[in-house]
């Protein structure tokens, strides 16, 4: 045998050899890595949308402990992660991380019939103490959702419950009235209006209305409304020339609504007519969870959209 063909000989068994040892090693896999990530349990919501969800609410609030300057302050009146400011908190200890909080004011809304729904507070973000002083401390910024600005509330750090995610069926788009609560979804943070997956928002459903977090509220709105643009084009064409003057037939346009009477001979009938003897429809636009639960207003996220959502639609209790 020659050394040419030994070497040839030799390749081939040894790229078999692989071709077989990596069909094994595949073959003995577990799972999928798309497997293991669908298994691997996952929080509803992460990060800024926990932290700095904002909320609504009822309750006075402490404003006795703020930020009162910053290292920088010279430079700007803006702050984020990582600067220095300082606090004038007493009891602090080195170490400790304490919420920053901006009462932006009472909400104003078209969008409740519940009257007055409390003041909109900002979740500015978190800092940590690294130098306590006698009537004051100094803080490095954690978690910046924001600029900082000196004023600022600081806050107790909340632990919040966040709901996990489940499998759950197909959203269904066609779904019954739960029976349960309902409101409004009347606002979403920073001043969005056209909503999808993983926005913050707040609806005018609170503990008063048995609201916990964890529920699913079911987002809808009455069958024809809530368009982002009317329509200007014409309902319907009665009727004209719309063929040849040798060969026309009945001259009908394809717009041709229908009249009335048993014999067509009278008016036309319009949308409004047609609409004005049905029952109550709606359709359903997505799905939300609750994160946090104040007296008559509660925090949630989207999860599921079937089209955008907008301010204004209507919530329900699932």
């Amino acid at each position: 045998m020659s050394f040419q063909r030994f070497g040839k000989i030799s390749v081939a068994l040894l790229f078999a050899a692989g071709c077989i040892f990596s069909s094994t090693a595949l073959a003995q896999r577990p799972t999928s890595v798309s497997g293991d990530i669908a298994r691997r349990p996952m929080r509803v919501a992460e990060g800024n949308n926990v932290h700095c969800a904002g909320y609504v609410t009822n309750s006075p609030m402490d404003t006795s402990s703020r930020l009162v300057g910053g290292w920088n302050e010279q430079d700007g009146w803006l702050y984020s992660q990582g600067q220095f400011l300082y606090l004038n908190t007493t009891g602090a200890k080195v170490g400790d991380r304490f919420a920053v909080v901006r009462p932006r004011g009472k909400v104003n809304t078209k969008w409740s019939s519940k009257g007055s729904l409390g003041m909109y507070v900002q979740e500015v973000g978190s800092i940590e103490v690294v130098r306590v002083k006698g009537d004051h401390a100094v803080a490095k910024v954690h978690r910046s959702c924001d600029n900082f600005l000196l004023g600022d509330l600081v806050r107790p750090m909340e632990t919040r419950e966040v709901p996990m995610w489940a499998q759950r069926p197909a959203l269904d788009v066609f779904a019954d009235p739960s029976g349960k609560a309902k409101g409004r979804l009347f606002m979403a943070r920073d001043n969005q209006e056209v909503l999808s997956r993983d926005n913050i928002v707040y609806v005018d459903l609170g503990a008063e209305d048995s609201v916990n977090v964890g529920d699913y509220l079911t987002v809808f709105r009455p069958l024809g409304k809530g368009n982002l643009s009317g329509n200007t084009t014409n309902e319907s064409v009665s009727g004209g020339e719309f063929g040849s003057r040798q060969y026309s037939g009945g001259g009908f346009s394809n717009q041709s609504s229908r009249k009335s009477g048993e014999n067509a001979g009278g008016k036309a009938i319009t949308t409004g007519q047609a609409k004005a003897d049905r029952p109550d429809l709606r359709k359903v636009v997505g799905e939300l969870v609750v994160l946090n639960v104040k007296e008559r207003t509660a925090t949630a996220v989207v999860v599921r959209t079937a089209q955008e959502i907008h301010t204004g639609d209507w919530v329900e209790i699932q």
